[in-house]
């Protein structure tokens, strides 16, 4: 920041110095047209040339440093809100996210911060240049002749009018454009993330509707904001035109007078416009102000969010000798902004050695129990224990350390294969590699692949089937060797042989760890030590599967609906 302050302060410095030359040039001329050009001296001529000629040398040379030192700061200064409006998306927990959802922080973090850089690189070199020159052109032009003030007077008046008209008139569709902005993305993702749907369901046109609808409310308020700015400068020529013939016209009465040198009428003309010049690169800022001012309000909104989940200034650490025990304790959740209860009075335990598995309905609250594990989401009341203390008191970076998850969508990174394992543990060796896609039953269809483990990943993995993505998933979970591992609904897209075969393979893995398993399927689960039945948001039943099917209808009557009696038998 110092050194923003020292460049900036060296900026106004320089612009001083370009006003001081350019409301220079004016004078010389006059004194060069007066004293030379009508006297016929030569010399007279030379001289006053030659300092036209090294102002207009230092003016320019003022004028490149600081345009290069504005677009410097200003480039510096959105890299460092990127990087802070970044760093806090990063640290935000779901219900953050929920709050603004992913478009709108994409157009935050990109669209709002280049406005905000645009405006700091005009603001830098106008700012500062258009009041001394307009002050200066005033002062100078009075000098020259104090009768004709009353041309400048009704200028300025006009400008300021024309100014406040136009600015009062278009400001309220300024504060409308970054939101229209955020809508045009949110459809464009939602189409490209959903192509494949839309196009299943044969919905191109009415997402076509859809997009044109946001982007022409867009496209017409962009075009009534800069209608109007646009009127802005054919405007202000014609005050300046009719200023410069004001002046012409009343200057040379006073010069048919003997009543002001020619030189003074000139370079009172010269003055006229460069007040006028002056005007119109304020107005050049009041058009970026508005929406660079909208883009600072979004961008600071963000990083003036508090943390609905955050750690305690001491948090507790994990024993050395840590006992991969979970455990509810009366656990009660509502979703932020909502008064309805998602899970009510959960309460069970997972040990070290076994799995534990959760089944029920489609918004039963499976997934969300796996979010408050991984405090994605802290629960409302009650309290989750891990090697007996509560979560909350754990930091987040400690508590995720020791588990490993793989959720629902099993998202891939661009890169390679071996990055996406690597994602997981970075000093993961070959070993670990290898014996984590063997158990994921990723080995073979890795093996296939032309270059191996350095086969290029898309972005997504979309090169991938959906079951590959599942066992990359699962594969980079396991190359973590957390002591607690949580598969969300993570072998849906695995045939039954698969299933089995990764099952079995993971449960000669995870004999010293706790496993927690959201499933839809009864096959995926039949071994588990430990089944939880959920039923809108309770426990309608916990056991094993031949326990529960004897005292919870509700798991019986899944089981049956997905395996026959005599396969349930067995």
């Amino acid at each position: 920041m110092g050194d923003h302050i020292g460049m900036l302060l060296f900026a106004v410095a320089l612009l001083f110095v370009q006003a001081m030359c350019d409301l220079a040039l004016p004078d010389y001329m006059s004194k060069m047209v007066t004293s030379g050009i009508m006297n016929g001296s030569i010399p007279f001529i030379w001289e006053y040339g030659g300092k036209m000629l090294v102002a207009t040398l230092f003016g320019t040379v003022a004028s490149v440093t600081v345009g290069f030192i504005a677009a410097m700061v200003a480039a510096s200064v959105a890299v460092r809100m990127r990087d802070e409006v970044f760093t806090k998306i990063t640290s935000f927990s779901n219900a953050e996210f929920d709050q603004f959802g992913s478009a709108s922080l994409i157009t935050r973090t990109t669209n709002d911060i280049t406005q905000v850089q645009n405006l700091l690189v005009m603001m830098i070199r106008l700012i500062f240049y258009a009041p001394i020159l307009g002050v200066g052109g005033v002062i100078k032009a009075v000098s020259k002749s104090a009768s004709m003030s009353w041309i400048v007077g009704i200028a300025v008046l006009c400008l300021i009018c024309v100014m406040v008209l136009l600015f009062s008139i278009a400001m309220p569709k300024t504060k409308l454009v970054q939101k229209l902005v955020d809508k045009v993305n949110l459809v464009t993702r939602e189409n490209l993330d959903g192509m494949l749907v839309i196009r299943a369901f044969n919905t191109q046109k009415f997402e076509l509707k859809r997009f044109n609808k946001a982007n022409v409310e867009l496209t017409s308020n962009n075009l009534f904001v800069n209608r109007v700015m646009s009127s802005m400068m054919p405007i202000m020529m014609l005050i300046m035109n009719l200023t410069i013939l004001a002046v012409v016209w009343v200057g040379s009465k006073l010069v048919s007078e003997f009543n002001l040198e020619i030189g003074d009428m000139m370079a009172y003309m010269q003055y006229a416009i460069q007040i006028i010049m002056a005007f119109l690169m304020l107005a050049v800022m009041f058009i970026l102000v508005p929406r660079a001012a909208v883009s600072a309000n979004r961008v600071a909104e963000v990083l003036d969010t508090p943390f609905s989940i955050k750690d305690k200034k001491d948090p507790e650490k994990f024993d050395s000798h840590f006992v991969p025990t979970v455990e509810f304790r009366n656990v009660d959740f509502t979703y932020p902004g909502s008064n309805e209860l998602v899970l009510q009075n959960i309460s069970f335990t997972a040990k070290m050695g076994e799995t534990t598995a959760f089944i029920g309905a489609t918004g039963s609250g499976k997934s969300t129990i796996v979010n408050l594990i991984m405090r994605f989401y802290d629960v409302t009341n009650g309290a989750i224990y891990i090697d007996g203390k509560d979560i909350r008191n754990i930091s987040r970076r400690e508590l995720r350390s020791k588990i490993g998850l793989t959720p629902q969508k099993g998202l891939l990174f661009s890169g390679t294969i071996k990055s996406n394992l690597y994602f997981a543990n970075n000093e993961a060796k070959n070993e670990d590699l290898d014996r984590s896609t063997q158990i994921a039953q990723a080995t073979e269809f890795i093996s296939s692949k032309p270059l191996g483990y350095d086969e290029p990943v898309a972005q997504g993995g979309s090169n991938l089937s959906g079951g590959q993505r599942q066992r990359m998933a699962i594969a980079r979970t396991l190359v973590k060797n957390s002591p607690i591992y949580i598969f969300d609904d993570s072998f849906s897209a695995l045939d039954l042989k698969t299933d089995r075969n990764l099952r079995n393979a993971l449960k000669n893995h995870t004999s010293h760890s706790t496993v927690l398993i959201v499933a839809q399927r009864i096959s995926t689960i039949l071994n588990a030590e430990q089944i939880v039945v959920l039923d809108n948001g309770k426990i309608a039943g916990v056991g094993t599967h031949r326990e529960l099917l004897e005292t919870c209808d509700m798991y019986k009557e899944i089981a049956l609906s997905q395996l026959s009696e005599e396969e349930l038998a067995r």
